[in-house]
C-alpha cells in the first residue's frame, strides 16, 4: 500500500486543521456516497468507530442513522479533532452524553477487542503508515458480526499529476484487489469491493495544488525529496492541476468468527449431526 512517513503526515494535517473543511470537497462527497450505501445494511450498532475522522464531517449523519449508538471519533491529528468539537458537542447536548474524541493512530487503536459493531473509515486508510496493521486493528476491535465500511484511493488517482511530475512526487495507492486480499488476511469475511472514477475540474490550473495544501494532503512519502520544488516542477504542478482523476475504492466486510485463540492455537469447530 502507500509508503507514508507518519511524522510528515501528522505535521501536514496538524497545519491544515483550520483550512481542511473548506478544501476537502472530495472527502465530503465520498462520505455522502458511503452513507447512501448504509441504506441496504441491516445493523444496530451500540458503538461506532469513525476511524480517521478528521473534523468528523459524517458524525451528525451517523448519529441520526443510529441514535442509540455511541460514536468514537478517532484521528492521529489532535488539531483536527479539536475542529470536530463543534459537531461532537452538538451531539452531546442532543443525547445527554457525549461522543468520544480519541487521538491515536489507526495502527494502534486504544480500544478493547470486540468493543465496536460498526467501523467507519472515509478516505483515511491510505494515510496509514502500515495499512495491513491498521486493518488488523480494525478487525480486532470489531465484535464478531460487526461491519467495516471504508473508502480509500486507488492507483489511478492523480494520474495526470503523476505524468507531469513523475512517480516519486506522487503517492502510490493500492490496487482494489490487493486491498481485498489484505482484508481477508486481517480476518474479515466476504469483502465486497468496487471502485469509481471521479474527475475534479478547476477553473484555475493552480486549484488542485491549493486544495491539496489546504487539506494537508501533500507529499508525505518515505524517502521523498526534501526542500523547495524547483521552478520546472512548480510549473508542471500548475499545468496538471486543471483536471484531476480520482480513483475511489469502496469496500465493506464483516468480522468473521475468530480462527485463532489469543495464544495462537487454531479454533476448529465440529458440527454434530444426528445419525440417519
Amino acid at each position: 500500500m502507500t509508503e507514508i512517513d507518519a511524522r510528515a503526515a501528522h505535521r501536514r494535517f496538524d497545519r491544515a486543521a483550520a483550512t481542511y473543511a473548506g478544501a476537502a470537497r472530495l472527502e465530503r462527497e465520498v462520505g455522502a456516497r458511503m452513507l447512501e450505501r448504509l441504506d441496504v445494511v441491516r445493523l444496530a450498532p451500540r458503538r461506532i468507530l469513525d476511524a480517521g475522522a478528521g473534523p468528523a464531517p459524517q458524525a451528525a449523519a451517523l448519529a441520526r442513522r443510529y441514535p442509540g449508538a455511541q460514536l468514537v471519533a478517532l484521528d492521529f491529528s489532535l488539531p483536527m479533532l479539536a475542529r470536530a468539537r463543534g459537531a461532537l458537542s452538538w451531539l452531546a447536548r442532543l443525547r445527554g452524553r457525549g461522543p468520544l474524541a480519541v487521538c491515536a493512530a489507526l495502527e494502534r487503536l486504544p480500544l478493547a477487542g470486540g468493543s465496536v459493531e460498526l467501523a467507519w473509515s472515509n478516505m483515511a486508510l491510505h494515510w496509514a503508515s502500515d495499512a495491513p496493521a491498521a486493518l488488523g486493528e480494525l478487525a480486532r476491535v470489531l465484535a464478531p458480526g460487526g461491519l467495516l465500511m471504508f473508502s480509500t484511493l486507488g492507483p489511478d488517482t492523480l494520474k495526470e499529476l503523476r505524468g507531469a511530475v513523475g512517480q516519486a512526487r506522487v503517492h502510490r495507492f493500492a490496487d482494489m484487489h490487493d486491498v481485498g486480499d489484505a482484508l481477508l488476511a486481517a480476518g474479515f469475511a466476504a469483502p465486497v469491493m468496487d471502485m469509481e472514477m471521479i474527475t475534479l475540474t478547476y477553473a484555475d490550473p493552480s486549484g488542485l495544488a491549493a486544495d491539496l495544501r489546504a487539506s494537508g494532503q501533500t507529499l508525505a512519502r518515505s524517502g521523498r525529496a526534501r526542500g523547495l520544488a524547483p521552478r520546472g516542477l512548480r510549473a508542471a504542478l500548475a499545468a496538471a492541476g486543471a483536471c484531476a482523476s480520482i480513483e475511489v475504492i469502496y469496500g465493506h466486510a464483516w468480522k468473521g468468527a475468530p480462527r485463532k485463540r489469543a495464544d495462537g492455537r487454531s479454533i476448529v469447530q465440529f458440527e454434530r449431526r444426528p445419525l440417519p
